[in-house]
């Protein structure tokens, strides 16, 4: 019976253990050899003091030591930690007290950060290293107790006895970005993902004979689909390192090479690849299923995607890390018609979930072209935020429209509209990104989506800055084709064309790249403070 994690690994392994479960850059790991060092690392972290419900932190870049990790601390009853190995030490040792990571997996690679962490504050007083120290062994602080990898292989190789270990104990804790300034942790159990992985493994058909990517770093929770179902199905697990998100070419061969027939990113990395990653010159005819979330895929690049690798199956995948995947749309060939510009539906519930809108008023939303706010309800309902009652009382509350016993829905926070087929919700946009400007309702979203007609745009981003006087003013940024002249009044003259007036950028700045977050998405943050920086900043703006 499978109900935590670690059950995925284990059966795959007894049913098949020499195909291989995981591999990069030529390594490979069969399912027997995971199977077999996982439970060793399981049991040196018991001989550390780890037990059920414990957290521990994870401090790797994508690699096969990070697929050990996440098995190796289920198998220890506890839940784990991926902290950002690009992120500043501040920010991770401010998560290792908040959720009392006391004990850290790392390589000896990112020892030197480790002094930066005592440094902070930081609540880990216990490393052990997941690989082989080469050379001289790294300098560790005074304060850290250190145990090397070649410890961990003298381990037992059978997995440690959690016998008091159950499905709603916490099998991972996300750490999110934060209102306040300070990130908060989402909690999300094994019995809350199960929900997500029986789902995705079934109706993307996942089977042995599968090899999918994963490029998700694991502080992402699209690393989720990439590690649990393709472990699930006794499939074959690509890692992609970090650097091939920037180098579309590469990261086209490498699903040509590695005969990938599911891949799972996000729209910006699929965009990148399609406008410079000269896909017809790979052979990806192996790809059956393109799956992407975490951001509206602009059409025109979809289109293109789909003009390239035209045999393959899409899917839009939404969902918060409070929910993981809830609604999906699988993409039709009208959906990329060339007259098409409008950004596709989010879909309908996943199985086993409901979602439904709920307008000002309280009210269910039932009728097509009313907008309200996204709500979710069901096991994919995450524990709430770590450490923070009230932050979770606002988003994780009792469902008013459940009677005869208490339910709680989580708020999304996004703004939908029911469809005209009654079935499939429309994204309009965040609450956070729907601003008032001179007394107008204005979702930037629909900004974006306008510059985006534009043939010589290849990115766009809309941001707001509060104006005491006008609410917001609102600003762009735009990525243009390589030896493009096009300018930024010539961009205003045509958003001017497609929407209202009162909605048009007072000024569109051109970059030569826009700035991504560790996940790969459009860094918001980053535009916000260029645009909130002293006026100095304005002066050394790019417009052509």
């Amino acid at each position: 019976m499978e109900y935590l994690l670690h059950h995925l690994l284990a059966n795959s392994a007894h049913r098949d253990p020499t195909r291989e479960a995981v591999r990069m850059d030529g390594k490979a790991l069969t399912y027997a050899e995971l199977d077999r060092v996982t439970n060793q690392l399981a049991q040196t972290l018991r001989s550390a003091g780890v037990r059920r419900g414990d957290r521990v932190g994870i401090y790797v870049h994508k690699s096969l030591p990070s697929v050990i990790a996440v098995f190796a601390i289920s198998k220890a009853g506890a839940a784990y930690v991926p902290l950002d190995p690009n992120a500043p030490a501040k920010r991770l040792a401010y998560i290792t007290r908040d959720c009392s990571v006391n004990v850290l997996l790392t390589s000896p690679a990112k020892a030197a950060s480790l002094a930066e962490f005592v440094a902070e504050g930081t609540a880990i007083q216990k490393v052990i290293f997941m690989e082989e120290s080469p050379g001289t062994a790294p300098a560790i602080p005074d304060a850290l107790a250190v145990t090397p990898w070649e410890t961990v292989l003298q381990a037992p190789a059978t997995a440690p006895e959690v016998p008091e270990h159950i499905e709603t104990d916490l099998a991972y804790i996300l750490y999110t970005s934060g209102s306040t300034g300070s990130p908060k942790g989402v909690m999300i159990s094994h019995r809350t993902v199960f929900t997500f992985i029986d789902w995705a493994c079934e109706t993307f058909r996942v089977s042995p004979e599968d090899r999918v990517t994963s490029q998700a770093p694991l502080h992402f929770d699209l690393s989720t689909f990439d590690l649990y179902v393709t472990i699930k199905a006794g499939a074959t697990l690509i890692l992609v390192g970090e650097r091939l998100a920037a180098l579309p070419v590469q990261l086209a061969a490498l699903l040509q090479n590695e005969r990938v027939t599911i891949t799972y990113l996000v729209p910006s990395i699929l965009s990148f690849m399609v406008n410079y990653g000269k896909l017809d010159a790979h052979d990806l005819t192996k790809l059956r299923v393109i799956l992407f979330a975490g951001e509206v895929f602009p059409i025109k690049y979809l289109r293109k995607l789909v003009a390239a690798i035209p045999h393959a199956e899409y899917y839009n995948l939404y969902g918060p890390t409070e929910t993981n995947v809830c609604t999906y749309y699988k993409v039709r060939a009208e959906d990329v018609a060339p007259e098409q510009d409008k950004p596709l539906p989010i879909g309908k519930a996943c199985e086993n979930i409901e979602v439904f809108a709920v307008d000002d008023q309280g009210a269910i939303i039932r009728e097509p072209g009313i907008e309200g706010e996204l709500w979710a309800r069901g096991s994919c309902v995450a524990q709430g935020y770590w450490g923070d009652p009230a932050k979770t009382a606002k988003a994780f509350v009792p469902n008013p429209h459940q009677t005869g016993f208490a339910e709680t829905a989580y708020r999304t926070g996004d703004i939908v509209s029911l469809a005209k087929d009654r079935t499939n919700w429309i994204y309009i946009g965040r609450r956070d990104h729907m601003i008032k400007s001179r007394g107008y309702r204005i979702e930037l979203g629909e900004i974006e989506s306008a510059l985006y007609r534009h043939d010589q745009i290849k990115e766009a981003v809309a941001i707001a800055v509060p104006d005491e006087l006008l609410g917001n003013r609102i600003r762009a940024f735009a990525v243009l084709a390589e030896g493009s002249t096009t300018t930024s009044k010539e961009l205003e003259a045509f958003c001017s064309r497609h929407v209202p007036k009162y909605m048009v950028p007072e000024n569109i700045e051109i970059l030569q790249s826009m700035p991504k977050t560790s996940t790969g998405k459009t860094d918001r943050t980053a535009l916000t403070q260029r645009l909130t920086a002293p006026a100095a900043t304005s002066s050394s703006a790019n417009s052509r």
